[in-house]
């Protein structure tokens, strides 16, 4: 019985920690776009740092601009799309 239940807490515990691993890694992901959005926010409209902190931060930002290239490249139009998924006549 006890052992059972050991096992069953040594589970319930891994399980745990991977689900925390899995929220650590979607925030993260999480805070690369907020990174990238502040440094790259002058192309949407938002107030970005100076030019000279801007460019001193750019070479830390080569896997973000890989991955806006590649999701741009698999958009075609975000506004359609929505209208579509919610009957927009």
């Amino acid at each position: 019985m006890v052992k059972g239940f050991r096992r069953f807490l040594d589970a319930l515990s891994g399980m745990l920690r991977g689900l925390s691993v899995d929220y650590v890694v979607v925030e993260l992901r999480e805070l690369e776009n907020v990174f990238a959005l502040l440094i790259l926010g002058s192309f949407v409209g938002i107030p970005s740092p100076p030019t000279p902190i801007a460019l001193r931060l750019l070479p830390h930002m080569a896997r973000e601009l890989l991955i806006m290239q590649r999701v741009s490249s698999r958009l075609d139009d975000m506004l359609a799309e929505m209208a579509g998924i919610f009957e927009v006549t």
